[in-house]
This record gives C-alpha cells, structure tokens and sequence, in this order.
C-alpha cells in the first residue's frame, strides 16, 4: 500500500468510527454543549477535557495492566507491588 492509500484507509476508518459513535448517541451530550456554545478550545475548551479525559482513562488501564490489579481492589494488598504490602 502506498502512503496515500495508508491515508485514504485511516481517513475512511476515521470516518467509520465518528458514524459508530453518532448513531450510538455517545456524542449527544458533546453535540449538546457544541450547540449550547461551550467553546472546543482554550482552557474551558470541550476539546480539551475530552482530550484530558481521554488520557486519564488510558493512563489508568496501562498501570491496572501494569500492576495486575485495579485502583482501589479488595486484594491489592496480596500483590507485591502495592504499596499496602509489608515484607517481614
């Protein structure tokens, strides 16, 4: 594949992913902010915290995958990497 197929197929895939989540109505309420004038940029932009959000949530399934257990689990003590361990 050339370079601009690689692109036309990330653009259609792009495309493809926006219409999923139109039609299954997770983007209304961002819809409903754009609409209501909530700005997309800046420091209160929509953009930003959905971006904000979007890596939080990313960075807190690479360290659950990281140390094997979720923040907050019941068994965390049990893994030697918590910090609820205490060696004898």
């Amino acid at each position: 594949m050339s370079v601009n197929e690689d692109r036309a197929a990330a653009r259609d895939r792009q495309r493809e992913i926006a219409e999923e989540l139109k039609a299954s109505g997770a983007l209304d309420e961002i819809f409903a902010q754009i609409d209501a004038g909530t700005p997309l940029t800046g420091e209160d932009g929509l953009l930003t915290g959905v971006l904000k959000a979007a890596l939080e949530r990313g960075l807190e399934a690479e360290l659950t995958s990281h140390l094997g257990y979720e923040k907050g689990a019941a068994d965390a003590s049990a893994h030697p990497n918590s910090l609820g361990r205490h060696e004898s």
